[in-house]
């Protein structure tokens, strides 16, 4: 990836959060990849995005390791999102974010973590963008690691001279 950083990276002293302005190809990106404590997980996630709601445009991907399941689809169980992740998601809807993956593929049940102790899947690992930039990006994959009980997910991006590839391990 030809990325160029523009400015000096913005991140919280525990390490939940980090924002880079930069460059792909001369066209303006901002990643902000955020880590969210597993509990409380969407009460962070809505105050964080709330915090930098001036610094997140249509240029932004935010990449996290959510610690939770946006929707019932993104757990093999199929048991429903309790009133804290559903408030997380109106904030997302109110600020016109929405989960690339989900988007591209609503009826899709792939999963970005397995844990083997209770034999659970779900899709706590997500890649969120404005509803505006959605055509910029051409592929979203899951990708199995075998190194972690994390998969990685692979975005693919329309870069006006040619595409790019944005990995989250």
């Amino acid at each position: 990836i030809d990325f160029k950083a523009k400015q000096q990276k913005k991140k919280d002293k525990k390490g939940h959060y980090t924002m880079i302005k930069g460059s792909i190809q001369k066209e303006d990106i901002i990643t902000l990849n955020i880590y969210a404590p597993n509990t409380r997980a969407p009460r962070f996630i809505k105050q964080l995005l709330l915090e930098l709601r001036k610094e997140i445009d249509t240029n932004t991907i935010i990449v996290e390791d959510f610690n939770l399941p946006l929707t019932a689809l993104d757990r093999l169980s199929r048991q429903r999102v309790n009133k804290e992740t559903l408030n997380l998601n109106c904030t997302l809807e109110q600020m016109d974010l929405t989960d690339i993956y989900k988007t591209i593929y609503p009826r899709a049940a792939e999963y970005t973590f397995f844990l083997s102790m209770h034999v659970t899947l779900s899709k706590i690992d997500h890649m969120i963008a404005h509803k505006i930039s959605l055509n910029t990006f051409s592929k979203i994959k899951i990708m199995s690691s075998t190194f972690s009980d994390h998969s990685r997910i692979k975005l693919e991006i329309n870069s006006k001279r040619n595409p790019q590839t944005y990995t989250n391990t």
